[in-house]
């Protein structure tokens, strides 16, 4: 059967609303829980409960008076659970303008009466989009069940990685205590708050934690915060009419322009109430941003822990924002991604300085966020609105001019990179700018990648300057990118900046990712790979190695 889609539209009011007139967040999820949940029973035909749900991104705000429109659809069925998917969109009755507010995934468990057991059919695929969403529900479930080994091996990492940044944080002057960030909260449910079952709505749940969430954040910040994107979370057990359910939330980490905040659910019959048992039914993590009285983002302030559970927090949400990074870019479909700008006489020049200016800017920008420090390597990652970054520094033994001799040409990258299959100069332009094609290995029996890069090198121009060897995509009339044995792939900016230290260079490999290459640098990010790490100790190799041969030889010429 298809996918069963259920459509809810709202205009809000304001009692929806916040103190400023936005609708607040926690409603939506309501709302969002409500119309999922709908689809769900729709399509099963019998109760279905709420599992977990997947991160939500929140990307615009809505406003008193503007309609919210949701738009639920079952993707695909995994034989008692399904995947829910919903997008809501904005429009503003006065302009017929409408925005996309958030995409959310969900997943809900047919509940059928007594001792009857369910064995949900399959969606039926009647489109293309259908189609692609019957494959990404499948990809997104096996990024689930890895969550939890993802999440362990990042705090095993996290304790060693972070540790000189612990120590920093701790003896900042300015450093604020979480514990002045705590809130603690408790709601009786209610038969409103309840579904035709008598269990609590996970949508009322989640709303409830939002609120607690957003003191929270205020306590830290001074400042009205709002709420960006929800981190992926699992309902670890049902309540009900009745029941109490006592919510604790508290400042977990702040990452400069983000805070994360966590929150706990404990749930008390009245039985338990008298005795003290709780049962854990959700902890949930929620990311807010805050806007200071001139319109900029605030930048938090580093905080602090002196308990062990606070040090447990600080690094989980360090290990949570790298799986939230891999999670956003694992599954970006691979779109028709070109760069626009064809290379021929008229722009040469224009393009060859865009090259290396474009390089020059990725380094300069703020928020880079160390991600891992293997031996003398460091990873940083760079988050933008569609774009995931990569630097990696290289401490090598190796004099900074050498360095960039051997990493300008292109055609040695194969000794080291195993990404860099085969690569052959096609146009010399001048003696600083090359045109380069490169292939990749097939990987997953995919057709293997090509690359047509433009790379310009740069000496420095004054003393303490780097180093530049640049690296973008271009477009030939001669190679075409319709070829059967290649899938072409573009590079949008990347390249080394070098810098020297006495008789050893530091080594700065940049790429701004693109939708080709964002899957292999997620995984990287979340720690389920480790081939960033391994190139770069093999770059660092490779350079001392020829280093130590030009040694060689120059001993034995003197000789």
């Amino acid at each position: 059967m298809a996918g069963a889609q259920v459509h809810m539209c709202q205009i809000i009011l304001p009692a929806h609303a916040n103190h400023r007139g936005e609708l607040s967040a926690g409603q939506l999820l309501k709302w969002i829980d409500t119309t999922a949940c709908l689809a769900a029973e729709q399509y099963a035909g019998i109760p279905c409960v709420t599992a977990s749900v997947d991160d939500i991104q929140f990307e615009e705000t809505a406003r008193v008076g503007q309609i919210v429109s949701i738009n639920a659809k079952v993707n695909r069925a995994f034989t008692t659970s399904m995947e829910v998917g919903v997008k809501v969109t904005l429009q503003d009755p006065l302009t017929s303008i409408q925005k996309l507010i958030s995409v959310a995934f969900s997943t809900y468990v047919a509940k059928p009466t007594g001792d009857n057991k369910v064995n949900l059919k399959q969606v039926e695929i009647l489109t293309a989009q259908d189609r692609l969403e019957h494959t990404l529900a499948a990809e997104r479930r096996k990024i689930r069940l890895d969550h939890d080994n993802a999440f362990k091996n990042l705090m095993q990492e996290c304790t060693s990685v972070e540790d000189m940044l612990d120590r920093v944080c701790n003896k900042e002057e300015d450093a604020v205590s979480t514990d002045v960030t705590h809130v603690q909260s408790i709601e009786l449910v209610l038969p409103p708050h309840a579904n035709h079952q008598g269990n609590t709505f996970g949508g009322q749940i989640m709303a409830w934690m939002e609120t607690v969430a957003t003191i929270s954040a205020s306590r830290l910040c001074h400042l009205p915060p709002t709420l960006k994107s929800v981190d992926m979370f699992k309902f670890r057990g049902p309540s009900t009419v009745g029941d109490r359910l006592v919510f604790n939330a508290i400042v977990n980490n702040t990452f400069q322009e983000r805070v994360e905040i966590g929150v706990r659910v404990e749930a008390y019959n009245c039985e338990e109430w008298a005795k003290g048992q709780a049962r854990h039914i959700n902890s949930a993590f929620f990311i807010f941003n805050a806007v200071n009285k001139n319109g900029e983002l605030l930048t938090f302030p580093r905080v602090r822990s002196t308990t062990k559970d606070g040090l447990r927090r600080y690094h989980g949400a360090i290990a949570r924002k790298r799986i939230r990074l891999a999670r956003k870019y694992a599954l970006l479909e691979k779109e028709d991604y070109c760069i626009h700008d064809s290379w021929d006489q008229n722009n040469q020049v224009y393009i060859i300085k865009s090259n290396v200016a474009a390089l020059t800017a990725l380094a300069a920008k703020s928020g880079w966020e160390i991600t891992s420090t293997p031996g003398n390597i460091k990873v940083f990652t760079l988050e933008e609105r569609e774009s995931l970054s990569i630097k990696v520094e290289m401490q090598v033994q190796v004099p900074s001019e050498l360095a960039f001799s051997l990493l300008s040409d292109f055609t040695l990258h194969g000794h080291w990179d195993p990404q860099c299959l085969t690569c052959r100069v096609l146009e010399s332009v001048t003696k600083e700018d090359k045109i380069y094609h490169i292939t990749s290995p097939s990987e997953n029996g995919n057709k293997p990648n090509d690359f047509l890069v433009l790379v310009s090198q740069r000496k420095p121009s004054e003393a303490g300057d780097p180093y530049i060897i640049a690296a973008r995509s271009v477009a030939l009339t001669s190679v075409p990118p319709s070829n059967k044995d290649y899938c072409r792939s573009e590079i949008q900016c990347a390249g080394f900046l070098i810098y020297s230290d006495d008789n050893s260079s530091l080594v700065s490999y940049f790429n701004q990712g693109t939708p080709g290459i964002m899957p292999y640098f997620a995984a990287n990010v979340a720690g389920l790979a480790k081939s960033v790490e391994k190139t770069a100790s093999r770059c660092i190799q490779f350079l001392e190695l020829e280093s130590r041969k030009i040694n060689s030889i120059s001993l034995s010429n003197i000789e």
